[in-house]
């Protein structure tokens, strides 16, 4: 369970918000590369393109060692998530949004795990796993409506429909 009590880790999430949880996972899994938004020191975003893995109740990114992305969040652990679009301007599955602190993992054991189920990286790499403060999927309904759901630790699924 993570240490900030306005973050929580995946699984935490999940319990809270099933199927809000089910949709994100799967416009994840469309696509193999997602853009990441991490601070450079000073303060400016930086976006880079990132895979993603969900397992064992964590969503966890992977990274080259020293990669300007994985400092930045060794720096300051404040990301933005945000899943592939694909292409053209159908949004099957909704655009989807997570944001959150990054916590690196150092554990052997945890990081021969990650590469037994991510597969086995090119060298040595920058685990992360993340607590999770905001998830938002913005879809449309009915091909007329366009639906956005907000989730937070503690207030639940929020979901708002407009024409």
């Amino acid at each position: 369970m993570p240490k900030n009590p306005e973050s929580q880790n995946w699984a935490a999430f999940t319990a809270e918000a099933p199927e809000l949880s089910a949709a994100v996972q799967n416009r994840f899994a469309a696509f193999t590369h997602h853009t990441l938004a991490t601070l450079r020191r000073d303060g400016s975003p930086r976006t880079s393109g990132i895979e993603v893995q969900f397992a064992r109740g964590e969503l966890t990114m992977g990274m080259m060692p020293e990669s300007m992305k994985a400092r930045d969040l060794i720096r300051d652990p404040r990301f933005a998530l945000q899943a592939n679009q694909g292409g053209g301007t159908d949004m099957g599955g909704g655009d989807v949004r997570v944001a959150g602190r990054a916590v690196e993992v150092h554990g052997p054991e945890e990081l021969q795990r990650y590469a037994a189920e991510a597969g086995p990286p090119p060298g040595p790499f920058h685990l992360f796993r993340t607590e999770v403060t905001e998830v938002v999927r913005t879809s449309i309904e009915d091909e007329r409506y366009l639906v956005v759901e907000f989730w937070s630790p503690g207030t639940g699924v929020r979901r708002r429909r407009r024409t």
